[in-house]
């Protein structure tokens, strides 16, 4: 008998609240600083974050101006339609409930509404470098 292996974790991003943790003019080009924590992403995939070894899931939520980011290898990018905090939850609470989530942003509102859902939270520094 094969054992079942776990899941790998999923590391949702908070796009805009990572992006605009650091007042580095990212506001002049909401897209490029989108895309920009975007490349910086993948290696997390490998290498995991703080307390989760990789391989990891990546899932970077954008919203905006940043809509029109695509996905690389290693980092999926959803999407917004609407308010960015609500994708994200929607995406904690429809992945399998087997699998270990951690989600990436400093927004206390967002950190209590993913958590009812059985996700954990980290900083943005864990993802700035």
């Amino acid at each position: 008998m094969t054992a079942v292996q776990p899941a790998q974790t999923l590391v949702v991003v908070d796009a805009a609240n990572v992006v605009g943790s650091v007042p580095d003019g990212w506001w002049k080009d909401r897209r490029g600083a989108a895309e920009r924590l975007r490349d910086r992403l993948p290696a997390y995939a490998a290498d995991g974050v703080a307390g989760w070894p990789g391989p990891v899931e990546i899932v970077l939520v954008v919203e905006g101006a940043a809509r029109g980011v695509e996905s690389v290898p290693g980092v999926r990018v959803v999407a917004a339609s609407g308010s960015g905090d609500d994708r994200i939850v929607e995406v904690v609470a429809g992945r399998d409930p087997a699998q270990d989530c951690v989600v990436v942003t400093a927004d206390r509102e967002l950190r209590r509404r993913v958590e009812a859902h059985g996700a954990r939270c980290v900083g943005p520094r864990t993802v700035r470098g």
